[in-house]
């Protein structure tokens, strides 16, 4: 069986070497052009370009895959998997693959269709999400299912650490998925009625919101993009906060602690949150308590 791995971010790298390391040979890999990272725009190569040159695999690069499909076709492959690849696929891309174009989604579909379903899944407070292999059609992860596991949601988690658990489980799925179909045990279910979940972006904390809701959504953007607040002119980026008890009449957004022994701890609109890691607008990833020492804020002022 031979076949194309197409994926782009560092969540695709588990799968890939799942897949190489259960026995299957991989013919090319399909991944996204260089991009401009960083201040001085420097051309970086995706995470999977990377790991593919060091396996010696052939990387296909196409700005446009819809426009231009013939360094894809000429592979000749039975089939493709897809892990966050990054680009919609036509059906005469799909129509390559006499076994299909397999996708594995970081979500349990047909909840959370579309772009980053792990951030949305922590923000929205769940207790869980999971992987999803479904078989790619030209609707957005509209696909019959083939397999999909769960994946528990920790208190302790953010979007890195859960990211982290569903691309391991991405890849363990993504083996057993070619098992299924290299042996024709292709008995894949229909989606139900779902939703589409849109990209995240940095966002400002509404501290007005309960400490439940206020530190799934720091946890849901951190690494990346992160939450922020802003107080008497501070800026603060939020890596991340746990749930406290809060205690008095104070307004959300109260700072209620500010003291390296105690932490930051701000009032919420039911409950309030500890911030445990944050980073001052131009600074540096700290700890609260780290960034408590000597700094002047205050018990009593306001996050805006």
């Amino acid at each position: 069986m031979k076949l194309v791995f197409a994926g782009t971010p560092v969540f695709a790298l588990a799968p890939l070497e799942s897949i190489l390391s259960a026995g299957y040979s991989v013919a090319a890999v399909l991944t996204q052009p260089d991009r401009p990272q960083g201040r001085k725009g420097t051309l970086t190569p995706p995470p999977v370009k990377e790991a593919a040159q060091r396996l010696g695999i052939p990387v296909l690069q196409p700005e446009k895959l819809r426009e231009d499909p013939s360094a894809l076709k000429a592979v000749g492959a039975d089939l493709m998997v897809t892990c966050a690849y990054g680009q919609i696929l036509t059906q005469e891309v799909l129509d390559l693959f006499p076994l299909g174009v397999w996708n594995l989604h970081a979500s349990l579909l047909p909840a959370y269709r579309g772009a980053a379903p792990i951030a949305r899944a922590l923000i929205d407070g769940c207790r869980e999400t999971g992987v999803t292999v479904m078989k790619t059609e030209l609707g957005l992860d509209t696909g019959d299912i083939l397999l999909s596991s769960r994946c528990p949601i920790y208190d302790s988690d953010d979007c890195g650490t859960l990211s982290d658990r569903l691309s391991r489980l991405s890849g363990e799925l993504a083996v057993q998925a070619l098992e299924k179909i290299a042996r024709g045990e292709l008995s894949l279910a229909k989606q139900g009625e779902g939703f589409v979940c849109k990209k995240v972006g940095r966002t400002q904390v509404d501290f007005s919101r309960s400490a439940r809701e206020v530190s799934c959504l720091v946890r849901g953007l951190s690494p990346a993009p992160l939450s922020f607040g802003v107080t008497e002119g501070l800026m603060l980026n939020f890596w991340f906060a746990e749930e406290t008890e809060a205690e008095g009449a104070e307004p959300y957004g109260t700072v209620l602690s500010a003291s390296p022994r105690e932490g930051l701890v701000v009032k919420c609109g039911e409950g309030a949150v500890r911030i445990t890691e944050l980073q001052p607008s131009g600074g540096r990833r700290m700890s609260a308590r780290d960034f408590l020492n000597g700094r002047k804020l205050k018990e009593g002022q306001r996050f805006d």
